[in-house]
């Protein structure tokens, strides 16, 4: 197993289980990464449609969600932003607007399309309170990483380690119900379900 982790002094690792750590300072030495791709944003139940189609010709995507931060202990809002990334094109869902539709959950619902995400339990938590719906087809990197010889379970981190680059995270707690998404948040948005996809690409090629 190798690792493009060129800026890494050394790898620390636990005598337990011998997997792969990184510190905040090593990642902090890394180049960012950003998606480069397409990004589409949704705000109709009729572009959504016309998404979930497209997306629907793949076999594997990436997905992540974003909420509006909240600074109150215990309180926390709801999803926002529902990101689905092929390697070139992510569609960015604004249920807010659009709320989760029919289309959206027969995806989620699809078994024949692998849906790669991190920290999977959350996000399901919340989205059934926007709609009821029985995941399928779904793999949460966190599960798997160990597997790998990795102990990190943060998207950061993970990257960081398998890629030698910096997924920047200065975009998390901004406002995602604005009424429009400024360029930075897009991209933050759209690099991190894109990056749940290369990180799983990459496991399964190990």
């Amino acid at each position: 197993m190798s690792f493009n982790s060129s800026n890494i002094k050394e790898p620390v690792t636990t005598e337990e289980e011998n997997l792969i750590y990184i510190s905040k300072e090593d990642v902090a030495l890394f180049d960012k990464e950003f998606f480069e791709g397409r990004i589409i944003v949704i705000q109709s139940s009729e572009e959504a449609k016309k998404a979930i189609a497209y997306l629907s010709d793949f076999n594997i995507v990436g997905i992540d969600t974003e909420s509006k931060p909240s600074f109150k202990k215990g309180k926390r809002n709801k999803i926002s932003l529902l990101q689905v990334s092929t390697n070139d094109t992510c569609f960015l869902f604004r249920l807010k607007n659009i709320g989760f539709t029919p289309e959206i959950v027969a995806f989620f619902e699809n078994e024949n399309i692998t849906k790669v995400g991190l920290s999977l339990k959350d996000d399901f938590m919340m989205l059934k309170n926007i709609a009821n719906f029985t995941p399928k087809g779904f793999i949460d990197i966190q599960t798997i990483i160990c597997n790998y010889g990795i102990g990190e379970k943060s998207l950061q981190k993970i990257y960081a380690i398998l890629f030698g680059k910096k997924i920047s995270k200065t975009q998390r707690l901004s406002n995602w119900e604005a009424d429009v998404l400024t360029d930075a948040q897009k991209r933050y948005a759209a690099t991190d379900a894109w990056a749940t996809l290369r990180i799983y690409e990459k496991l399964q090629n190990m």
